[in-house]
């Protein structure tokens, strides 16, 4: 059994989350860059250099890479030989979150009721925490900051078994449509597939943290990611929404066994930010 004090856990959140809102991923950096090579309009090309700009300018001068700096969510893999001391887990985790949105001078977008009152928290907090409890000593952290521009395009839809494949192709490649300019495309897409409606949405949303360029390990599902991601950039919707080759970055597939009677599909948009890291203690 190892015994792992709750501030380590309060420090590493608090350092990713910082880390993320500063420092664009290598993999989207890569990503944009080819994407420029790509776009044949000029406009678009025009937007995804102003991007990587302010990619740099985030970097150098350590400022958000963009006023919203979204909502915590993070997906944490508990080793059971683990022992926590010193504090509450769930609270070590606000706390760092807390901290980082103070100390990092990022926004603070959380409100504490969602219908009535709507006054923010003014810390951020709660943030939104997924526990897996897994075998090991060790504490892993996956952590994206979610814009609410790109949230509020996600959509779920329980199709039947019998819309298939065409009928999940179909419907995430129209959430893009809809959206639009408003999620600040190029966007990346998590798709979950299966389970019940609120584990694929869950696992949509992780599928947003996966590392670009990596397919489904599933050759049918790595298939279907291609054929969407290409009718997506057929769009014309383009970067920022003015017009061109460049939708989308990636589009990310995850699954989970389901019912017999049901097909429940989870669209989750994410902007070109995608402001994620991990790290294990």
């Amino acid at each position: 059994m190892r015994e792992i004090d709750t501030d380590c856990i309060k420090n590493t959140v608090k350092e990713l989350y910082i880390k993320a809102s500063y420092l664009i991923g290598p993999d989207i950096l890569t990503a944009l860059k080819g994407s420029l090579e790509k776009e044949e309009s000029p406009t678009g090309k025009s937007v995804l250099e102003q991007i990587m700009k302010n990619h740099e300018i985030a970097a150098g001068e350590k400022i958000p890479i963009c006023q919203d700096t979204g909502m915590a969510v993070l997906f944490i893999r508990l080793g059971q030989e683990v022992r926590l001391v010193g504090g509450d887990f769930t609270e070590a985790v606000n706390q760092g979150v807390r901290e980082a949105y103070q100390e990092g001078f990022l926004r603070k977008s959380v409100v504490a009721d969602p219908l009535f009152d709507r006054k923010n928290t003014k810390d951020n907090t709660p943030a939104v925490i997924y526990v897996d409890v897994a075998p090991g000593d060790k504490i892993h952290f996956q952590i994206t900051a979610k814009g609410f521009g790109s949230e509020n395009m996600s959509r779920l839809k329980v199709l039947t078994p019998a819309d298939g494949e065409q009928g999940v192709k179909d419907f995430v490649v129209e959430t893009v449509k809809i959206a639009g300019p408003n999620p600040c495309p190029p966007v990346i897409v998590g798709v979950g597939i299966g389970g019940t409606i609120d584990k694929a949405a869950q696992i949509a949303k992780k599928a947003t943290l996966r590392e670009i360029g990596r397919s489904n390990e599933d050759t049918r599902y790595a298939r279907l990611e291609e054929e969407i991601l290409e009718e997506i950039n057929r769009s014309g919707i383009g970067p920022a929404g003015l017009g061109g080759r460049v939708t989308a970055l990636a589009v990310n597939i995850d699954h989970y066994p389901t019912h017999i009677a049901g097909l429940p599909v989870v669209v989750n948009v994410c902007c070109h930010a995608a402001r994620h890291a991990e790290a294990e203690i």
